[in-house]
């Protein structure tokens, strides 16, 4: 087995201790239980995104397409 480790805040940390403890985890369990989940979405399990996100145009019509239907059939797998 490997570890995973990372640094936080320590305000961050300690809010993530006490949320864990408050829906009856720990801290290791919760990491353990995003990364299963990161794994079988095969990324993020939650939407991401950026309140400052730049947002750019397709070029064209046939790019748009192209890019919804490659991301409808990533959905489906």
């Amino acid at each position: 087995m490997k570890q995973a480790v990372t640094r936080v805040e320590d305000k961050e940390y300690d809010l993530f201790q006490e949320t864990a403890a408050n829906i009856g985890t720990t801290t290791a369990d919760a990491l353990r239980m995003f990364i299963y989940a990161f794994n079988d979405y095969h990324g993020f399990p939650y939407p991401v995104q950026s309140r400052r996100m730049k947002v750019e145009p397709f070029e064209t019509e046939k790019e748009a397409t192209d890019f919804a239907t490659d991301l409808a059939m990533e959905m489906m797998e």
